[in-house]
């Protein structure tokens, strides 16, 4: 699988677009001035305790309270609590946790009031960044992620991603991480570390160590709300937790964004610095590379896809719900397999469009009807195969008796909504269409089935003028495109009655091809 990487940096902010195999399947934005990321560690002052929700409002500086529930705390609190009120006053004078004595455990069951005080100073992080009118949720369980490592202070724990399946590399690992290991400090294994020799793991727990010793200083006489170490920008973390040998491309536009880039990988992956290209066209980055075109195509609350079967994306206060529609193209010879076939399709499609989006919470699919057994648990296995990539931590049910599956899925950040509609040039603006960008690709499905369906039949199209005078424009148009294509000569006609979006196909005899 190729991957690539495109970022438009503007004054205001930073939009990345991840592509795989040239398709977009992530979409990332981040503010140049933002001061709230997932990661974000801070020193902050307990406002309000909330015994009736078992969680505490916490001041780190938002206009709206950080929220922190009981089962956020973590079971080491005590401890924390305790380095951080020492390493304020002074009297713990270094980050390393050898001689640290734990404090007891708090239980999972008890309450807020019990272990945590009003006014009370804490060290928290940030887990999901501030959502519509809430703001940030907060975790005490501290971690510092590297790109082979996480940091986790206060715990003995090793633990192996279960990304790494092979029992073999997971002891080896084990066993590597157990003799580089600091006491009273644990340490995750990323998927990233399979095949790495103990070196690459070395440095990237000193890494680690040092953002540490940073947060560490940086307690000595605070005073909350106060930031203690931020995350990468955008762009690095993302290189961070998902670069591997697929990546073959990274464009950036902006030169500051470059070299911090080019920088990062000459630590992390220097054989990768030479996929780094500085866009230097006087063309947007995004319509340079086919993202603009795929934005405008993937948004919205219909989905198409190349079969002609379409996805219909619908948001309610408590779920999500996606209901998945055949079109007029599906084959009726079989129906039990075509159905299989787009529901295949479709699952491909809802597993990107749920990455893309960055759509969390609970979502009912209602695919297309299967009475047989075993369709239905090929369409489970391909809907779980197609989430694989998927970063957010996820549940995927079996479909019910009703033909419905259920997704969880982790939400960390703000859903991506994109308006696709613009102004339609046909009524100076007074109405909205579909972006007219993707009218042709729409044109030539319908077409293409028509060949297929009618390959003997003459066919003519009529058109609004703007779209006739499109396909006719240029010795290699659009019309003769087609006839190369499909060896089949489209007459086009037009009509000052159509409006932009609008286009119909007549048989010889001038009858109407309903396509539905």
């Amino acid at each position: 699988m190729n991957k690539e990487l495109i970022i438009n940096s503007t004054p205001t902010e930073v939009e990345i677009a991840l592509l795989e195999n040239s398709k977009l399947v992530e979409l990332h934005y981040q503010k140049t001035n933002t001061n709230f990321t997932v990661g974000d560690i801070f020193l902050g002052k307990i406002r309000k305790l909330m015994p009736g929700l078992n969680a505490a409002f916490v001041d780190i500086g938002h206009k709206k309270d950080a929220f922190l529930h009981y089962t956020d705390l973590g079971p080491k609190l005590r401890s924390l609590v305790k380095y951080t009120a020492g390493s304020v006053n002074g009297s713990i004078k270094t980050a390393d946790l050898d001689n640290f004595d734990y404090e007891p455990e708090i239980i999972k069951t008890g309450k807020i009031n019990q272990v945590l005080d009003k006014k009370e100073t804490i060290l928290v992080q940030i887990l999901k960044e501030p959502i519509s009118t809430k703001g940030p949720r907060l975790s005490c369980e501290i971690n510092i992620p590297g790109r082979y490592l996480v940091f986790t202070p206060f715990s003995n724990v090793v633990a192996v991603s279960k990304k790494i399946a092979n029992s073999e590399e997971r002891n080896r690992l084990k066993m590597l991480v157990e003799s580089i290991r600091p006491k009273n400090i644990g340490l995750i294994v990323r998927t990233a570390a399979e095949g790495k020799k103990v070196i690459d793991l070395h440095e990237d727990l000193k890494t680690m160590m040092s953002k540490w010793k940073q947060v560490h200083q940086q307690l000595n006489s605070a005073k909350p709300p106060m930031k203690l170490l931020s995350e990468l920008d955008k762009a690095s973390s993302i290189l961070r937790d998902i670069l591997n040998d697929d990546f073959n491309k990274i464009v950036v536009n902006d030169k500051e964004l470059y070299n911090n880039i080019k920088d990062y990988l000459a630590k992390a992956s220097p054989d990768k610095i030479k996929i780094v290209k500085f866009h230097k066209s006087t063309r947007p980055v995004f319509d340079d590379n086919g993202v603009s075109k795929q934005i405008k195509s993937s948004f919205g609350k219909t989905a198409t896809m190349s079969s002609g079967a379409y996805l219909v994306i619908e948001h309610t206060e408590a779920m999500h719900v996606i209901d998945v529609n055949s079109g007029h193209k599906m084959s009726s010879s079989n129906q039990q397999n075509a159905a299989l076939a787009v529901n295949r399709e479709s699952a491909e499609e809802i597993a990107r469009q749920l990455r893309l989006r960055d759509i969390g919470g609970l979502i009912i699919i209602d695919f297309i009807d299967m009475k047989n057994a075993e369709h239905r648990k090929e369409l489970l296995k391909v809907m779980r195969d197609a989430m694989k990539r998927d970063r957010a931590q996820h549940t995927i049910l079996p479909l019910s008796k009703f033909g419905l599956m259920q997704i969880t899925r982790q939400r960390v950040r703000p859903e991506v909504k994109i308006n696709t509609a613009e102004a339609c040039l046909s009524c100076r603006g007074t109405g909205k269409v579909n972006a007219s960008i993707l009218l042709t690709d729409e044109i030539e499905r319908d077409l293409e089935y028509i060949i297929q369906s009618r390959p003997h039949s003459k066919i003519s199209l009529e058109v609004h003028p703007y779209i006739y005078a499109y396909l006719r424009n240029g010795w290699k148009s659009v019309q003769v495109q087609w006839y190369l294509k499909y060896w089949k000569w489209v007459k086009l006609n037009q009509s000052n009655d159509f409006q932009l979006a609008d286009y119909r196909f007549f048989d010889g005899k001038n009858d109407e091809i309903r396509l539905t």
